[in-house]
This record gives structure tokens, C-alpha cells and sequence, in this order.
């Protein structure tokens, strides 16, 4: 089997305007990087369809996907806070992003692909419950691991979350719920300055001082997920692949090179093959140096694709 890799057209119409760090350009150049290196040959290239409402939903409040309807414009830009715009082509793009997610769960599920890769965008793991931030409008993983606990009737679902930002919506939504494992690393203190304490049995946090190492940050990282995912036994693996704790990338301040996400990812493909029969979505986060996302989605891909 292979690597499914979601993409769309029109995941590049949504543009927060030209000085925005999330712009159309990040998956331009994953895409030509991956078309250079011929590792797009071998994926299996899907379309995906919109997320339908009631998927929504499962994540969601009507109230709050009501809202958001309103408020997107038929010309210029609205912001929903002072990082996050949308404009006529976003919510389009959002429900393409969602559905890819939703669309990867069943894929994976029916053992139509080995795993899967999302290179869309909107991303979504800053997307609370009731509340759209930080580049963000639906939760995409949140409603993945929705689709595998309620359609697919899987008891065990793992989140990992690399990003450099910690997944404050995934958190949100997710908290509590013991059908689901997360296990996030993220610069600390950083935003979104929020749910790093306090949180339920089932969110494993690991906060990362700025200026880190990447030898302290895969001896963090492994001592406190590793465990926790071996004991949990996910039956699925998905994962919040942000790029953004790269040393090259502007908005932040840790030092990870290209090779600690391959690192990563073969920590998390062991941990799958292990108990998930080697079921992993992954969904593109965030990455803002495009160079430096372009290789690290690469290194991601190659070895999602060496599994079979």
C-alpha cells in the first residue's frame, strides 16, 4: 500500500494578505519540493470533498459554525482576532481541510492506503471549541479523531502535537475525553499562553524552554510520550505535523533541524506499528521558513512511505 497526500486547488485561495506567515506560499513549496526530490511519485494524490455540517458537529456547536458563516465577506477581509482573517475563499478551504481529515480516517480505516498526509490549509489545532485563533477555524485533527472513535468505533485514539505552538484548541476539545491520548511537546512560555496546567490524565504536555537543543528536546520528548503511548496502545495515530520548531523558522525560538522530524516520525511510525497496525494521519500545522518546511515535510514523508 502508500502514502495518501491530500491536496487541493483551492486550499491556496485563502490568502490573510501578503505579509501573512501562513500564505498559499508554505504548500507551493512543499509541493515543488517534493516534485524535486521525486518523492511525489510515489504518493497517492487524493482530492478531497468538503467536511459535511454534521461532521462539524461532532467538534463544533452550531452556534459557533453559525457565527462564522456570518462573518465570512464576500469581498476584502474580517478578522476573527488580530492574527486570523478570513475572506471569501476561507471557509471553502476550511471545510476542503477538514474533510481531507475526515476523508484520511476513512482511508486508513478501510486499508485503502498505509497512512495518510493532509497538505492543506487553513490549519486547525489553535481552533477551540467555540472559538477561531491563531490561524485557525475548525479543528481538523479534533474532528479526525472524532470520525475514528464514532464512525469507525475505534476505543483508543492517540494526538501527537509537535508543533512549536501547543494545540490549545486540540486541548479544549479533547481534554477529558479518556478514548483519546495527547502528547504534545511546544515552546514554553509562547503562545497561545494557555492550557500548558492543570490539565486532564489524558493530555501529556512538555514544554520546551526557548533556545533548546535538539538532543534535549528528543530526550524530553522520549521520556515523556514514549511510556505513555506504549501503554495506552492507540489503535490509530494522528498527528499535528507543525514544522515551526525548526532553527530557520521565524516564529519561534528552538533549534530542531530536519532530521529531528524524521527522528520524530520514526519514533511515532515504531509506536504505530507496535499497536496501530500502522494507521497514521498526519495533518500539516504550522512551518513558516519555507525552506525549511519544504525539507522537513519531506523527511515526514519519506518515512511515512517506508512503511508497508
Amino acid at each position: 500500500m502508500t502514502t495518501a497526500f491530500f491536496s487541493h486547488d483551492d486550499f491556496m485561495k485563502h490568502n490573510m494578505g501578503p505579509e501573512h506567515p501562513e500564505s498559499p506560499e508554505r504548500l507551493a513549496a512543499i509541493i515543488s519540493y517534493l516534485a524535486d526530490t521525486g518523492l511525489d511519485q510515489r504518493l497517492d494524490w487524493v482530492r478531497p470533498e468538503e467536511v459535511t455540517r454534521d461532521q462539524l458537529l461532532t467538534v463544533h456547536p452550531e452556534k459557533y459554525l453559525h457565527q462564522l458563516d456570518l462573518m465570512q465577506p464576500t469581498r476584502g477581509r474580517v478578522f476573527t482576532d488580530p492574527d486570523t482573517a478570513m475572506m471569501p475563499d476561507t471557509l471553502r478551504a476550511a471545510r476542503l481541510a477538514a474533510g481531507a481529515n475526515v476523508q484520511a480516517v476513512d482511508m486508513v480505516m478501510s486499508s485503502q492506503v498505509t497512512n495518510a498526509f493532509v497538505c492543506a490549509r487553513p490549519p486547525g489545532h489553535h481552533a477551540e471549541r467555540a472559538k477561531s485563533m491563531g490561524f485557525c477555524f475548525y479543528n481538523n485533527i479534533a474532528l479526525a479523531a472524532m470520525r475514528a472513535l464514532t464512525f469507525h468505533h475505534l476505543e483508543r485514539v492517540a494526538i501527537i502535537d509537535f508543533d512549536v505552538h501547543q494545540g490549545n484548541g486540540t486541548v479544549d476539545i479533547v481534554g477529558g475525553d479518556e478514548r483519546i491520548l495527547m502528547c504534545s511537546s511546544f515552546q514554553h512560555p509562547f503562545y497561545p499562553h494557555s492550557h500548558v496546567h492543570r490539565q486532564a490524565d489524558n493530555i501529556v504536555n512538555i514544554p520546551i524552554e526557548a533556545n533548546c537543543s535538539s538532543e534535549e528536546y528528543r530526550k524530553q520528548v522520549e521520556a515523556g510520550w514514549l511510556q505513555r503511548l506504549n501503554d495506552f496502545k492507540p489503535q490509530l495515530v494522528l498527528i499535528s505535523a507543525g514544522f515551526d520548531a525548526h532553527r530557520l523558522d521565524p516564529m519561534a525560538e528552538l533549534n530542531l533541524e530536519t532530521e529531528d522530524y524524521r527522528w520524530l516520525t520514526e519514533m511515532i511510525v515504531e509506536v504505530a506499528g507496535e499497536h496501530s497496525n500502522d494507521r497514521i494521519i498526519s495533518t500539516l500545522e504550522g512551518g513558516y521558513h519555507l525552506q525549511a518546511l519544504a525539507e522537513s515535510v519531506n523527511a515526514h514523508l519519506e518515512v511515512l512511505d517506508s512503511v508497508y
